[in-house]
This record gives C-alpha cells, structure tokens and sequence, in this order.
C-alpha cells in the first residue's frame, strides 16, 4: 500500500501508538510568590517494569525547601547555584536544591505512587505561563524522560521548525500553571 498523505500516515501511526499516562504533578495551578507542594504523580512503570528510580530537575525561580519519600523509597538532594538569588523568607538565597532523586523503591507496573517536594515559588517567574519540571523515570527494563517541554510562540529559536510545536509529544514534562501572586 502507498500512502502518500503525510496527515494520514500520522493519523496511522497514532492509532498504533498506545496511550501513555505521563507523570504529572497533582496541583495544576499556584501562584508566584507563594508555597507549592509539588506531587508527581507516577501512574505506572516503563511499558509493563515496575519504577525504580525517578529524578527531578529543579527548575529556574523555583527554591525546593524539602523532598519526602514515600514509604520504601530514599531521597537524596543535589544542590548547587540558583539562576539568580531569590528573596525567601527575608533573606537573599542563591543555591540550594537543584535535584531530587528517589530510588530504592520498587513501585510496579499499573501501580499508582506520589512523590512530593515542598517548594517556594519565586517572584521572579512570570504569571499566566506553564512552569515545567523535567523529570526521568527509571524502570527495571526501560527509562522514560518526561522532558518535552512546548517552546513558545514568542521565544521561538532562532527560526526553529519546532517553535510552534504543540505539547502533544509522547514524553510531556510535567507542568504547573503560574497565576498572579495573591
């Protein structure tokens, strides 16, 4: 059989793509300048292997305050330079987590866990814009990184086929919505 049409050649490949259920984070929405408890929900292991590590990228004007593990899991923390220095708490703070990195566990397949880290959303990030926390899930068999992130209209790169992309792609980061400081 030719196919000719790129759009139904895409349309076939999706109808023979499974759907995946990508690691999310639990509350949609906060507002710069406050607390977020991010929890990343992992729905499932890699294509049937159970999770046994995932790690996440502290992302830009976000002051990760404390990572916990869930029950049979260790956490450990990187640490390192911030992009600028914040203003927490009445102090200046320019480093501090920079890394989250859960393993020991063994979460199976189908088999529904969340992992959370407290944070502090800086005043510096922009409301009314998705912030995004790429984020690798390692299974016995298998990796998958949840690192897509949509570029946006206005920050396009320099001409980039890809800067009107949407974030329709199989490995989205998990993402938070900025509203206005309260």
């Amino acid at each position: 059989m030719t196919v000719k049409s790129p759009g139904l050649i895409l349309a076939l490949l999706l109808m023979a793509t499974p759907a995946f259920a990508h690691v999310t984070l639990e509350g949609r929405e906060a507002a710069v300048g406050s607390p977020y408890k991010a929890v990343f929900v992992v729905p499932h292991g890699c294509a049937g292997s159970a999770t046994i590590r995932l790690r996440v990228r502290i992302p830009p004007g976000v002051i990760a305050t404390e990572a916990k593990a869930p029950s049979g899991w260790q956490v450990r923390t990187v640490t390192g330079k911030y992009a600028g220095e914040y203003d927490f708490q009445g102090k200046k703070v320019a480093e501090g987590i920079t890394e989250v990195d859960w393993t020991g566990g063994n979460l199976p397949d189908k088999t529904r866990e969340t992992f959370v880290v407290e944070t502090f959303l800086t005043g510096s990030l922009k409301p009314n814009t998705t912030l995004y926390f790429p984020t690798v899930q390692e299974c016995e068999q298998g990796v998958t990184r949840w690192i897509e992130i949509p570029a946006e209209g206005e920050h396009s790169h320099e001409g980039s086929a890809h800067s009107h992309d949407s974030h329709e792609g199989r490995s989205p980061a998990p993402g938070v919505k900025l509203l206005p400081a309260p």
